[in-house]
């Protein structure tokens, strides 16, 4: 037997025994993109619904013409496509801005790959949108269906100062695991529940068939974790949790645990990652299920010297861009007197700590609460750069929940600083231009200054900052000096932004932190609180603003209580309910209540603790509570609040195979960006496969309208605005054209906290815009609804046909 008959029935025999544990391994090559055309100054993105996109408008009616050396988009475009090639570094760079990179592949076959496309905001493959890697992290490999012949993509960029780089991995395996994005805990010695950590890594399904029997094997150190994952729609991408037990880990080092993905009882990849066992002393990460989406995210913990003590203090530490949440962390020593946690906003830029970032860092500090049990009197909030920003954010949008802030090199609001376009003036006279801005009302912490009252602020600035200039710091000095009676200022001498760990870790700061407590409710008599958004924010000391009279216009309230003459007294503005807690009044007594120079109200205090007023025709009386399923404070409404319900996509498959194509592309391409903005996971499901009960707690995202869509019927049959493939109705008054797109949410019938959003249109050319709008973006205004024509690229406010907010029973304010 010769030595090549031999190894072929070796061969045979081991793929006979063990071929039910072969993985899906071939060989691979990489087709990397060094030449491609580019133009510059063709779009413009920013926090309103409005965009400014002549390319994306093309696409969208099929009139893109193809890129050529020379050729414009358009006739009255001044830039023209240009022939660019990779450096040395296989990057695309130059001094363009605000345009697109046009790459074409010959394929020899239809055919399937991974698409990595660095730099990019997002890109279209063969016209359909896919998410983009906007900072240049690397590792987003997106499965893309390549035809036979010419293939092409056009990659948005908004600078190439960083570069793009661009490759296809062909033949790859059909389903593998990708591990540079993982999200893993450190293992913390001694710690209980290390049986059950859980970490996360993205699953690459390259195949036409969703993945709904995949398993996740974690062997670590010997011992076996296994966890069943959830499905993974056709040509997608999604980060699975997982569990780790890590028992069997009991010193200090490095560990590496092998992750063995299966589909049933095959093995479809192997890979491995890297934890870290550390001692109870030093900074860790600690991982948890998010309640906003189900996925696995992290936070960093700078601990308590000698051990957390409940009773301690407690100090929520949010990060500038691009820092990780454990690099926040580190940058800290550990305090005596506390423990320090650093949330994540979900990505090193995520969300400006507003929208998810916002939500993270509130569900970080309830987790952190219950972990390390602090005095509720000694809870702190700080950051730098970014999170300077956010502590100025959440200060003022959480007023009575620290007894300090200190924002560090920060800025008031991302319109001042031009994190955000400013197309739209803030004295515009235009009514959608107003709405528009309306519904970003809740991240002008100007407008919420007074909110500082309840904490001490402490304010930290490198004088010689040129990333974040003093002149913010200086502004916010002079805003508090106009009512704050206790507030410190410190400009750093010869400070950049960064000088070193004392940028966030300055002593004086956590001296200052030190001397003050939150006081007790009951010690607090006079409360000044604004709002924005009550189901944001909605709660101030004694004082809850219910139910706004004119949504996301600012409700304010200025009271004071006298508990010797047992009366309230003050002033309000744009509030329909309003909530006084009352219990540190005796029992029995009567109450007065003086508001808005009207005649004064009467009430015996009869113990339930709270008393509830209405505002009626600008008259105040006592009242039952507000309905809980009208606007108020866990449901108030905007198109994206829905995504904050562990959401599920819903694509219809019930039109034609265009309207088909885009539903499914759609739904993807938000996943897609999801992911990469939020680091976050979601269910996608068809309109088939939608079952009212087993998603009953979810919000839910509809794609597609009530001609292609099985699941709009049961879901917005109470709508007050309805869409088919030729009009949208807004209650009575109908607008017929086949070009509308649309926007908009609905509270569900069934459900009395979550609701429905909507991405819709009468026909392809509106759907497809609204492929390029940018809903992710962090402090991003969507009112509740906004239907627009698919020239919306090309004439801005001009194209939207309706736009506004319902009122608070959720009508139309046209049916008024």
């Amino acid at each position: 037997m010769n030595e090549g008959f031999r190894f072929m029935c070796l061969f045979l025999i081991v793929t006979v025994f063990f071929g039910a544990q072969t993985p899906y391994t071939q060989a691979q090559s990489t087709h990397v993109f060094t030449e491609g055309l580019a133009i510059q100054n063709q779009h413009r993105y920013g926090r309103e619904v409005i965009f400014t996109d002549p390319l994306a408008y093309q696409l969208a009616n099929g009139t893109l013409q193809t890129p050529s050396e020379n050729g414009k988009i358009s006739p009255s475009s001044e830039d023209t496509w240009q022939v660019v090639r990779t450096d040395e570094n296989g990057r695309f760079r130059g001094r363009l801005r605000a345009g697109y990179l046009y790459l074409t592949y010959e394929s020899p076959k239809k055919q399937t790959a991974l698409l990595r496309m660095s730099g990019a905001g997002m890109c279209y493959v063969n016209g359909v949108p896919r998410g983009g890697d906007i900072y240049g992290d690397g590792w987003l490999y997106l499965p893309v269906q390549l035809e036979k012949g010419k293939n092409e993509i056009l990659g948005r960029f908004t600078g190439l100062w960083s570069g793009i780089s661009a490759e296809l991995i062909l033949d790859a395996s059909p389903v593998l695991l990708k591990t540079a994005d993982a999200t893993l805990p450190d293992i913390v010695l001694g710690q209980m529940g290390n049986d059950r950590l859980i970490g996360a890594v993205v699953v690459v399904n390259a195949t036409s068939k969703t993945i709904t029997d995949g398993k996740m094997e974690v062997i670590l150190n010997g011992t076996v974790a296994n966890s069943s994952l959830p499905s993974i729609p056709p040509m997608s991408i999604r980060k699975v949790g997982f569990d780790i037990n890590a028992t069997s880990v009991s010193a200090k080092g490095e560990y590496t645990a092998t992750l063995n993905l299966h589909l049933g009882n095959k093995k479809a990849d192997s890979q491995q990652i890297t934890l870290f066992g550390r001692e109870a002393t030093e900074h860790y990460k600690q991982t948890f299920i998010s309640e906003i989406d189900g996925s696995v995210q992290y936070y960093g913990v700078a601990p308590q010297v000698g051990g957390s003590k409940a009773g301690s203090a407690l100090f929520l530490s949010v990060h500038g861009a691009g820092v990780e949440a454990i690099g926040q962390a580190r940058a800290y020593k550990p305090k005596d007197w506390g423990t320090l946690v650093a949330p994540t906003n979900r990505r090193p830029r995520g969300f400006n700590w507003e929208d998810w970032g916002r939500l993270d860092a509130m569900e970080v500090l309830e987790i952190a609460k219950q972990k390390f049990r602090p005095d509720p009197a000694r809870i702190y909030l700080t950051g730098h750069s970014m999170g300077g920003h956010g502590t100025w954010y959440l200060g003022a949008t959480f007023a009575g929940q620290w007894a300090a802030i200190a924002p560090c090199a920060g800025y008031p609001t991302l319109m001042g600083y031009g994190s955000a376009d400013g197309k739209i003036p803030e004295d515009s006279d235009n009514e959608v231009e107003k709405t528009l801005l309306r519904a970003s009302n809740p991240s002008n912490a100007i407008q919420l200054a007074k909110n500082y009252k309840a904490a001490g602020v402490y304010i930290h600035h490198g004088d010689s900052d040129r990333v974040v200039s003093v002149d913010y710091a200086r502004q916010m000095r002079g805003i508090l000096a106009e009512f704050h009676p206790d507030f410190s200022y410190y400009e750093y001498p010869g400070g950049s932004h960064w000088f070193g760990d004392e940028s966030v870790d300055w002593k004086p700061l956590f001296d200052y932190f030190e001397w003050h407590e939150t006081p007790h409710d009951t010690l607090v008599h006079r409360v000044e609180f604004s709002t924005a958004n009550t189901a944001v924010s909605s709660k101030s000391r004694w004082v809850h603003i219910l139910q706004q009279a004119e949504p996301l216009n600012y409700s304010r309230v200025s009271l004071s209580r006298s508990l010797t003459s047992q009366s309230i007294s003050g002033s309000t503005d744009n509030i329909r309910y309003l909530g006084l807690e009352t219990s540190s009044f005796a029992k029995g007594v009567e109450i007065t209540l003086s508001l808005d120079n009207q005649p004064e109200i009467t009430w015996k205090n009869d113990g339930s603790g709270m008393l509830y007023l209405k505002n009626s025709a600008g008259k105040w009386e006592i009242s039952e509570a507000p309905n809980l399923s009208d606007k108020g404070t866990v449901r108030n409404g905007t198109f994206k609040e829905p995504f904050n319900n562990r959401m599920v996509y819903v694509y219809g498959t019930s039109g034609n195979k265009a309207e088909n194509d885009w539903a499914f592309n759609k739904a993807r391409f938000d996943a897609e960006m999801w992911y990469y903005r939020g680091n976050g996971a979601v269910d996608m499901v068809s309109d088939r496969e939608f079952d009212l009960g087993k998603y009953a707690d979810r919000g839910i995202i509809i794609y597609g309208n009530s001609d292609t869509n099985r699941a709009w019927k049961p879901l917005l049959d109470h709508s007050p605005i309805q869409v088919t493939r030729s009009a949208v109705a807004l209650g009575s008054e109908v607008i017929s054209q086949d070009d509308l797109g649309a926007y908009f949410m609905v509270p569900r019938k069934d459900n009395d906290t979550h609701s429905i959003a909507v991405v819709t249109g009468t026909g392809l050319k509106g759907l497809r815009t609204a492929n390029a709008n940018q809903y992710f973006a962090g402090g991003s205004g969507f009112p509740d609804y906004v239907i627009f024509t698919a020239d919306l690229p090309i004439k801005g406010v001009d194209a939207i046909k309706a736009t506004g907010f319902y009122q608070n029973d959720w009508s139309l304010p046209s049916e008024k």
